[in-house]
């Protein structure tokens, strides 16, 4: 959290059946929290980070 991002910045890769699926910003922003650890398991529709503008 804190950190500055550009738009298209990797914020997490998720690895799924063997495979590496990188999550950018979809915009310039500030990170204002991270939901994950690296290790975790997560659903679909679980929120990761959340950015702010």
């Amino acid at each position: 959290p804190g950190q500055v991002v550009e738009a298209g910045t990797a914020l997490v890769v998720l690895e799924a059946m063997k495979m590496e699926h990188s999550i950018r910003a979809p915009h310039s922003g500030t990170v204002k929290a991270l939901f994950c650890q690296e290790g975790d398991m997560v659903s679909e529709g679980t929120v990761l980070v959340e950015l702010t503008e």
